[in-house]
């Protein structure tokens, strides 16, 4: 099937802004910008994202490989957050605890989904990438801190907000403005140990999926979003993936 989405779209959160809380401007889901975002970060230049133009095999062949992490946008509906909430009802039920190899950090900031899922995507590749620069730095420092203190150190960080704001005017969609709402967000899907895991700094501890590998990350991560997402709210139209 193709991806029902009409224009590139940036993500947002679920709730609006708090007194005194900040708040940015959402992140194009544009591969170019996203890739853009992550070098300046310090990410290497050969690691890049890419669109993924449909959930058939024959569109997922098109994607470069190997598929390190996976993003999704989706929008923000009633079902969605039904879904979210149920989900996380079911793995604390279950008693999952967090993977204490898996890098997780809360999102605080307002808007900030998208360098979360990419700061999610990135600072797992932790022993297989050579992380340079801000980065490197960050995860040096942020190491042994439970995810809202890692939240509460990026909030402050003007050096990540600063490269957040250059990224967010670049795309091909006008930027909304600072009080305009987006109801879409991003999330991340990587794997651990031959497990899959849905990172979303909204969400309390990463989410077990079920099993995976390097070599099928992709195909598992897609086949998750088309069964829980994209099929499940089928009258919506905004869904990316890179």
């Amino acid at each position: 099937d193709s991806l029902r989405f009409q224009i590139r779209s940036q993500g947002s959160v679920m709730q609006g802004p708090s007194a005194g809380e900040q708040r940015w401007l959402p992140l194009e889901s544009n591969p170019e910008v996203v890739t853009d975002f992550a070098v300046r970060m310090g990410c290497p230049p050969q690691f890049q994202f890419h669109d993924v133009f449909g959930t058939d095999p024959e569109m997922l062949a098109f994607v470069p490989t190997p598929v390190l992490a996976v993003m999704l946008l989706f929008p923000v509906t009633e079902i969605s957050k039904t879904l979210a909430a149920a989900a996380v009802t079911a793995a604390q039920e279950a008693g999952e605890a967090a993977n204490g190899k898996i890098w997780f950090c809360k999102q605080k900031i307002q808007n900030a989904c998208g360098t979360i899922g990419l700061l999610h995507c990135l600072a797992n590749l932790q022993g297989r990438v050579e992380l340079e620069g801000w980065l490197k730095n960050f995860l040096g420092k942020t190491a042994d801190l439970d995810p809202d203190a890692r939240a509460d150190l990026l909030d402050g960080d003007t050096e990540l907000g600063k490269c957040h704001e250059e990224a967010a005017v670049l795309g091909q969609t006008r930027p909304p403005n600072l009080d305009e709402v987006v109801k879409l967000h991003f999330v991340c899907f990587i794997q651990q140990d031959g497990v899959m895991y849905e990172l979303d700094g909204r969400k309390p501890l990463p989410l077990k999926l079920g099993g995976s590998s390097p070599a099928t990350l992709l195909e598992d991560a897609v086949k998750h979003i088309k069964t829980k997402y994209i099929d499940m709210d089928p009258t919506e139209l905004n869904f990316n993936i890179l």
